[in-house]
């Protein structure tokens, strides 16, 4: 078939031609944001969810809904190593401009307080990060958000943000990618400036996306966080949406997949959307015409596994040293032996005790903890609750079983 015409797309957040699967998600954002321009009290939201998802795309979706209400908006992406004061900085600056108001004292008076809120920072090379402008002229404020205290600082920053939106009559949304990955002061500042502003009932509010164990980061910083979000946990698509993600493009480009093949295609993919793009793109290439077969689903899925064998799964691999290899093998290893004990299903994503892991390799569960504690702060692994850990991508250990 036409590969020029070829509607699938496997890119890292990039949004697929049919959003399928996410109504549900989509309606409830759309809720809140009516419930807070009207005044009423809501919650922030977290998005949770292993990698391949959808999170990211989602995330872009509920930005999209936002601004089309003309809210004010801004994204980051959260880093290991890198602190929240610029990148908050610089999406808090987008937001002020996107809320479209001329320009004013009080935007002046945000703005110059945003300013002051990413320039003051604590450290040997203070004097070197004060240096650093997010681009704005205004003024600078001193006196507020610039204590060096990042709790005391954001929940001022978000007070007076909230008090610029209330003042034109809109919101400010803030995106937070890969949110499980901000430092424990950054979080318990997050946390902090949530609360003030749900108390005060200020027009902001803070969407966030992160690995299944984001919840545990949360309300490891503050108690109340778990009444502080809205969790929404991102997972596979049911059949049915998974069918709709594959067949409404092909719709769209006068094509179509018969019953087995449809069939096929969620066995191969287990329903999850990154594969659901990468399995479409290949099938779509390698099939003569349509509809497309469940044989040509078959001479395909080759293509598409050493595809993914490379760019999403040999990727991560390859960040990891030859220690923590060893220790991503035997929980592939581990998974097996309980599903063959008949204690669980082999899920592929190799939820297992560590105990577990540490009789596969022959060692004690002690000697492992920095191999454990590497791939962690990685993201290859999580730990969803207490002696138990998983891999953060779908099908990893089938992967490592049939590759490393």
């Amino acid at each position: 078939m036409d590969p020029i015409r070829n509607p699938y797309a496997p890119g890292a957040g990039q949004r697929p031609p049919e959003l399928a699967g996410r109504d549900e998600q989509l309606g409830a954002f759309d809720v809140v944001l009516e419930r807070i321009a009207r005044g009423r009290p809501e919650r922030s939201l977290v998005l949770t969810g292993l990698r391949g998802v959808g999170k990211t795309v989602l995330l872009n979706a509920l930005r999209s809904a936002a601004v089309r209400r003309h809210w004010g908006t801004g994204k980051l992406e959260a880093r290991p190593d890198q602190g929240l004061r610029r990148p908050l900085s610089s999406a808090l600056h987008q937001a002020v401009r996107e809320l479209g108001h001329p320009q004013s004292d009080d935007v002046d008076h945000v703005l110059g307080v945003i300013r002051a809120f990413a320039q003051r920072d604590a450290g040997p090379n203070a004097k070197l990060r004060e240096q650093w402008n997010p681009g704005i002229d205004a003024p600078l404020v001193k006196g507020r958000a610039d204590s060096g205290d990042i709790e005391i600082d954001l929940v001022e920053l978000f007070t007076d943000l909230g008090g610029l939106a209330a003042d034109v009559g809109k919101g400010v949304a803030i995106f937070i990618d890969e949110m499980q990955d901000l430092g424990p002061d950054d979080v318990s500042a997050l946390c902090a400036a949530c609360h003030e502003i749900s108390q005060s009932g200020l027009p902001v509010i803070v969407v966030g996306a992160g690995l299944p164990h984001l919840p545990a980061v949360l309300s490891a910083s503050k108690s109340y966080s778990e009444r502080l979000f809205r969790y929404q946990r991102i997972d596979r698509l049911a059949r049915e949406a998974a069918d709709r993600a594959l067949s409404a493009p092909a719709d769209d480009e006068d094509a179509c997949f018969t019953d087995e093949a449809l069939t096929a295609m969620y066995a191969a993919t287990g329903g999850y959307p990154y594969f659901i793009q990468a399995y479409g793109k290949a099938v779509w290439d390698l099939a003569p015409h349509s509809p497309i077969t469940g044989e040509d689903v078959a001479v395909a899925s080759p293509e598409a596994e050493n595809e993914l064998a490379v760019g999403f799964f040999g990727s991560r691999y390859e960040r990891a040293t030859p220690g923590e290899r060893e220790y991503l093998r035997a929980m592939a290893d581990a998974a097996v032996a309980i599903a063959e004990q008949g204690e669980d299903e082999l899920d592929d994503i190799g939820s297992v005790p560590t105990a577990d892991v540490a009789t596969v390799l022959g060692k004690k569960p002690q000697s492992l903890s920095p191999a454990r504690d590497a791939l962690l702060k990685k993201g290859l692994i999580y730990s969803g609750e207490r002696g138990r850990i998983a891999f953060t991508v779908p099908h990893f250990g089938r992967y490592l079983r049939d590759h490393a």
